[in-house]
């Protein structure tokens, strides 16, 4: 059964139960979570995407699974002693995809005071985790651990722990646990409005983008998860609960991507910005660098997808240039570019982007309950959150947090020949159990370019990920769009070859999708000037 099929199967599934016990509106990382869970109590839950899984800002983040340090400077205690818990746990629940990444602060002559504060925060940091995680450095060991950093007046070296993953992987592993208990999971579907009955929400009506029809569904309860777009369904409520109006602030984050041997490090660079002070992050991910990131407010139509400024650009090559002097990078060594939108709930009017809170916010009326805001690393506990505040309109039995681990740590399989240790357990991060499902000795365990991905990891994806477009395979899938030239197309005559069959395109609809994915890297993933910024 080639994708097509499967997914209209799917669609066939969903208009044939009579009533859902919830509906999730929003396929990023906190629909995704909510399914999970509510799939683990047993509940009959149906989520909708109106565009791609993972399309948002759950696979364009920094990456980083952390506790925040800024958020202690900031004073929030609370929100970084629970980032720093459900970091920990997603590390021992899913080695492979979320592994621990050392991260090394510079400290430079006349700057005490902060080398003092970093410390202090340090201590209380790893007092959370529940284990030492950072240690001071001299100068030669800074320089050994960071080579090319700049020297000048460099007196010491802080190195710390928090963690780093494949965000849109994180997704997609959430979401197929979630389907592998009984949920389901559509791209492409768009709700288009709430339904009402007796003065609560009912259910939804939706728009097979594919096919252009129109879906009308029933549930005992609908969670607006639309991140960004979480103002557009607020409800009758309009986003008002007990008197607080809950306005979204999209705040825009740009990253760079450089190739990993172009400057080769194995530890995160955490460093202030020369220009404003602002932390930015340079750190080695999937055999690349990458720069990020910025933050300002995004004035970009919603619609389209978010792309890097030029000032953006520059802000970012300044830092590297400043911290790396002798790199002497060219703009035209830059793999991709990327950028995404965060659906901060803005606290007051007047803030600046870094200065606003990261914490999420829930809210209901009748029927409904919509979630803004908040974190990658917090996803499981805004998700039993959710479930609660369902649980207390009494749609829904009355459920316990904790009474099921999020993940269940797969059992290695036999490390098969040809492959390493190391892409092995990558592997069964990304899969868990579905790796077995899928991995035969006739598997191709040859690397697409220079990248992590496997040729039949592409294989896979293109037979059963729901994929519709090419960007789904190539930006989401996998994630060798930003890791390759130019989104990899040397490589697009072989990955046709692996890949048409299994999606039943013809030569014609490749054809389309070739030139449609290629447009989308030149407008939204390249430099300004290519995208004609």
């Amino acid at each position: 059964m080639d994708a097509a099929a499967q997914r209209k199967q799917l669609i066939e599934q969903l208009q044939g139960t009579e009533e859902w016990d919830l509906v999730i509106i929003g396929g990023g990382i906190t629909g995704a979570g909510i399914l999970l869970r509510a799939a683990q109590r047993g509940l009959k839950a149906l989520l909708v995407e109106q565009q791609d899984f993972a399309w948002g800002t759950s696979s364009r983040s920094s990456k980083m699974v952390h506790g925040g340090l800024r958020y202690l400077v900031n004073g929030d205690f609370a929100l970084t002693r629970e980032s720093v818990r459900e970091r920990e746990l997603l590390i021992k629940q899913l080695p492979g995809l979320v592994e621990p990444m050392s991260y090394l602060y510079a400290h430079y002559r006349w700057r005490w005071i902060e080398r003092l504060g970093l410390h202090l925060i340090l201590k209380l940091y790893d007092l959370f985790a529940g284990r030492v995680t950072h240690s001071g450095l001299t100068a030669d060991q800074t320089r050994t651990l960071m080579p090319g950093i700049r020297d000048t007046d460099l007196v010491a070296g802080t190195r710390f722990e928090d963690a780093v993953t494949d965000d849109a992987r994180l997704v997609l592993r959430t979401l197929d646990e979630a389907c592998r208990l009984g949920a389901v999971a559509i791209n492409y579907v768009q709700v288009t409005q709430l339904l009402h009955r007796d003065g609560k929400v009912c259910g939804v009506e939706m728009t097979d983008r594919l096919e252009d029809r129109t879906l009308v569904v029933d549930a005992r309860c609908t969670v607006n998860a639309c991140g960004t777009w979480v103002d557009r369904l607020w409800g009758e409520s309009g986003g008002k609960e007990n008197g607080k109006q809950h306005r979204i602030r999209p705040l825009r984050g740009s990253h760079i991507v450089i190739p990993g041997d172009r400057l080769p490090i194995g530890t995160a660079l955490a460093l202030p910005h020369p220009e404003d002070g602002r932390n930015v992050f340079i750190f080695p991910w999937e055999q690349t660098t990458v720069i990020g990131t910025t933050d300002l407010d995004h004035d970009q139509p919603m619609e389209q997808e978010p792309v890097i400024t030029r000032a953006e650009l520059d802000y970012l090559l300044a830092a590297l240039r400043h911290q790396f002097p002798d790199l002497a990078l060219e703009e035209t060594e830059i793999l991709s570019t990327w950028s995404g939108v965060r659906p901060v709930i803005s606290e007051k009017p007047g803030l600046s982007p870094s200065d606003e809170k990261r914490e999420h916010e829930i809210w209901s009326e009748p029927g409904l309950v919509s979630v803004g805001g908040g974190k990658l690393t917090t996803f499981r506990v805004i998700a039993d959150q959710v479930l609660e505040r369902i649980a207390a309109q009494g749609l829904l039995p009355a459920l316990k947090s904790d009474s099921v681990a999020m993940f269940k740590r797969e059992p290695t399989p036999p490390l098969p020949t040809g492959v390493d240790s190391g892409s092995w357990c990558r592997l069964l991060g990304r899969y868990g159990a579905r790796l077995r499902e899928w991995w035969s000795p006739d598997c191709d365990p040859g690397r697409v370019g220079n990248t992590p991905t496997l040729w039949c990891e592409l294989g896979w994806a293109a037979r059963a990920q729901s994929v519709v477009h090419l960007d789904d395979l190539l930006l989401r899938r996998t994630r060798i769009g930003v890791q390759l030239p130019r989104g990899g197309e040397a490589w697009l005559p072989r990955i046709k070859q692996l890949c048409q069959p299994a999606l039943g395109w013809s030569d014609e609809q490749w054809s389309a999708e070739e030139a449609r994915y290629l447009e989308i890297i030149d407008r939204y993933y390249s430099l300004p000037e290519v995208k004609g910024g």
